[in-house]
């Protein structure tokens, strides 16, 4: 279904699976990576998540056999799952499987004050458009306007100032148009597409009503141009490169943030300081490699591996101030294992 990267990754799959959190960098880096209750659904990867209120919802994704339709709830206070409404097996856009089931991986999450909101995607067989609205109040999926770009997966979502978007992806090209959905009048509008290179597989992640989208690959070459857009003025301004391209030393050291298919989320530092962190992925073998991100230099800092497997099409969230990773992908394994980001702690190889 993927790419070509994804064939060149099989290779490695014996020896990734055996990848522990060793790291002659980790005992001088700072964060520490704590485990935390294993998601109860069946292990998965290209799943979606968001966060209402106190707790964050995750569902959807690929077994390795079929694509989904379960959704669940994670309570970061008592650390444990519920299993809430699946996405309706009718009324979408997607195709009966052989197995019975609907479902679909590779879509794109996002919350919009108190309602998430799930769209685009691949089911197997083709690639979505259809959007739901999910109310945890009711516990209830409602059917939306669909996506009025072109269906596609592997692209990047986020809301800002109480609108939705979508960007990039992959819809037989390579994308970077941008799509702007309005609750309220429940309608999408075309905004000014991404300054930058088209990609798939990237992430995004907002602060301050702006929201930063980097990492991704475009014909199977990982990019490293990084991109921020004002909810506001709607318009985007280029940010410093991710790779090591400008003449000045402050990117010396930049070798290993390029990827994708990796997770990124945004939470306060020791100080209160909001850092945005980006981890796993992949960039021709699976990464553990964690960077964070300073919004007010605009420079990126590496920080303590992710200290489980290396995996791509993982989830992350913020919920209630806490960074949490999960799920994915190694090879062919699919992954259930969630951590906890503790980014100013000392490294500590036994929790």
């Amino acid at each position: 279904m993927k790419h070509l990267k994804d064939l060149l990754i099989l290779g490695f799959g014996a020896s990734l699976l055996l990848m522990s959190c060793s790291n002659n960098t980790a005992t001088t880096l700072t964060g520490n990576w704590v485990k935390r209750t294993e998601f109860d659904g069946v292990a998965r990867t290209e799943a979606i998540s968001f966060v209402i209120g106190n707790y964050a919802y995750i569902g959807t994704g690929y077994d390795g056999t079929n694509r989904l339709n379960d959704f669940w709830l994670y309570d970061a206070n008592a650390n444990y799952w519920t299993q809430k409404a699946s996405l309706p097996a009718t009324g979408g856009s997607y195709t009966l499987q052989p197995n019975g089931l609907y479902g679909r991986s590779s879509a794109v999450g996002f919350a919009i004050d108190t309602l998430g909101y799930i769209t685009t995607g691949y089911d197997g067989y083709n690639r979505l458009n259809d959007t739901w609205q999910y109310s945890a109040t009711l516990n209830k999926w409602t059917p939306k306007a669909a996506f009025a770009g072109t269906a596609r997966y592997d692209a990047v979502g986020f809301s800002v100032s109480h609108l939705g978007y979508v960007s990039c992806g992959f819809d037989g090209n390579y994308d970077k148009d941008l799509w702007e959905y309005t609750p309220a009048t429940d309608s999408w509008i075309q905004r000014p597409s991404l300054g930058g290179s088209k990609r798939s597989g990237a992430v995004a992640f907002v602060y301050n009503n702006k929201a930063y989208v980097c990492t991704g690959t475009n014909n199977n070459v990982e990019v490293s141009d990084f991109w921020v857009f004002d909810g506001a003025t709607k318009t985007w301004s280029q940010l410093r490169d991710i790779a090591n391209t400008s003449t000045d030393n402050y990117d010396d050291l930049y070798t290993t943030i390029v990827r994708d298919n990796a997770v990124a989320f945004v939470m306060n530092n020791s100080k209160g300081v909001p850092k945005a962190y980006l981890t796993v992925g992949q960039n021709g073998s699976y990464l553990l490699k964690t960077w964070e991100y300073d919004f007010a230099t605009d420079l990126w800092t590496e920080k303590t591996p992710y200290e489980r497997s290396g995996r791509a099409g993982a989830v992350a969230f913020t919920v209630l101030g806490r960074g949490f990773v999960g799920t994915g992908k190694n090879s062919t394994l699919q992954l259930d294992d969630f951590d906890e980001w503790k980014p100013d702690d000392t490294y500590n190889a036994n929790d």
